[in-house]
């Protein structure tokens, strides 16, 4: 890495805008404006905990209340406070908004996997080192009216010794300090973290809510509305993040590859495979695995007689082949959480993601011929 690089952005999909740089939030004026109401009663929380789907909007949300509180802040002392705002909306020029967008704001601090020193790669846990310098950041002398901000995102990927520091300071805040918390899944937040948070649900967009954000970060859907709007599940981020990498595209393949369980095409499997591996491989074999849980959840879904409409065309007859009733839907189901399991096992000892996907697509193949070998 080059020494004037910048260091990679985990919370960043290839060339689109990054949350913070991002104004405009579509389809969340319901957590908007549970958020506002708080604040105008006086019960603004300390801390706040964003859950819902990934990249339905839950970071551009605290973006929008970071950069909306520490402009407030603005306003002055104890007896010339000013009102509580009646939006989270702040015009690209105001200098907080400049500043956070830069990515320079002093009063803004956000807690994220980090690159590790000796090999320059990012950690794949949010560490207690970096849990530590947010504390150092809470102490400094605030400016701008003294508050401080921090976005930590996601809060899942903290290790055990980060979440128990992040507990300590939701236990005893710093003074005029707001904590954002962004999940994706708060299920794996420890009890006690989410207990100290109010929460703010945020939920699947519609799809015109889905194109004006798609249209608003300059993604180009080439006709795939669609079919985003199904493998996204209604998540503005996570469509950008298939269109960035090739995602519809990606999908037909692993279902044609499935068309041919048992017996998959092995040829194919091991090309799958190698693509999920080498440098700078780490987005598509995420992908990767993302798209066969997605098929999986389809599956299951279609052998319990909750078929919706087609991803892709074609993709039905499939399903119904796959998962032709719901003992096949079971089947499916108990793969998708196996598959999980040694997913999360893979990344823990750093296996090759190669053999990974190769078992996974084994595993696959072994399940459908398990349905196919049933009596009648």
């Amino acid at each position: 890495m080059a020494e004037d690089a910048p260091p990679p952005e985990p919370d960043r999909v290839g060339d689109l805008p990054h949350p913070r740089e991002t104004q405009a939030l579509y389809g969340q004026h319901a957590a908007e404006a549970d958020f506002l109401n708080a604040w105008g009663a006086g019960r603004l929380h300390h801390a706040w905990l964003l859950t819902g789907p990934r990249g339905v909007g839950k970071a551009t949300l605290a973006y929008r209340i970071a950069r909306t509180r520490l402009a407030q802040a603005d306003g002055g002392g104890l007896f010339d406070a000013p009102e509580p705002p009646t939006t989270l909306a702040l015009t690209p020029d105001h200098p907080v908004a400049r500043r956070v967008a830069a990515g320079s704001e002093p009063g803004l601090f956000t807690l994220r996997r980090t690159p590790d020193a000796k090999t320059g790669k990012l950690s794949t846990q949010i560490r207690v080192d970096d849990v530590r310098r947010m504390k150092s950041f809470f102490q400094l002398s605030a400016a701008d009216g003294g508050w401080r901000v921090a976005v930590i995102d996601p809060a899942e990927e903290m290790n055990a010794a980060a979440a128990n520091a992040i507990l300590k300071l939701l236990e005893e805040p710093p003074p005029r300090a707001l904590l954002l918390l962004v999940s994706h899944a708060p299920a794996r937040l420890l009890p006690t973290i989410r207990s100290r948070c109010r929460v703010l649900k945020l939920g699947p967009l519609g799809p015109t809510d889905l194109d004006a954000a798609l249209r608003e970060a300059g993604v180009e859907t080439e006709g795939d509305l669609d079919s985003l709007a199904i493998l996204a599940g209604g998540a503005a981020g996570e469509a950008a993040r298939l269109v960035a990498l090739g995602g519809p595209k990606l999908y037909r393949r692993l279902l044609r590859l499935a068309e041919g369980a048992p017996g998959m095409d092995r040829r194919e499997m091991i090309a799958l495979a190698d693509s999920c591996a080498g440098r700078g491989a780490a987005e598509t074999y995420d992908l990767t695995l993302r798209l066969i849980d997605i098929l999986l959840a389809r599956l299951a879904r279609a052998g319990a007689g909750r078929r919706g409409a087609e991803a892709v065309e074609g993709e039905a007859e499939i399903l119904t082949q796959l998962a032709p009733d719901e003992a096949a839907a079971r089947v499916w189901a108990d793969l998708a959480a196996e598959i999980q399991i040694k997913a999360a096992r893979a990344l823990a000892v750093n296996l090759d993601p190669a053999m990974v996907m190769l078992d996974i697509f084994f595993a696959f193949d072994a399940a459908a011929r398990k349905i196919r070998a049933r009596p009648v």
